[in-house]
């Protein structure tokens, strides 16, 4: 997707979450390049990531959860 030979997304319900357990370095250098190319494109929207979870290995499920949440 980032080199531009498949399509990103085609709904605005699909969702893409950055989920990495590498070196921080390559964390922070990928999320820098991914928003250095959103910026200004209004295709993304920032959220809350400061969080104390449960479970650490299940950021999804803590976002589903705090959508739940916000729906009530």
């Amino acid at each position: 997707m980032i080199a531009g030979t498949v399509t990103g997304r085609s709904d605005a319900r699909q969702i893409t979450l950055f989920d990495s357990v590498g070196f921080a370095i390559e964390d922070f250098s990928a999320l820098r390049y991914v928003h250095s190319r959103l910026r200004g494109t209004g295709l993304f929207q920032n959220l809350d990531m400061i969080a104390d979870p449960d479970d650490p290995r299940d950021l999804f499920g803590m976002i589903l959860r705090a959508q739940a949440e916000m729906a009530a």
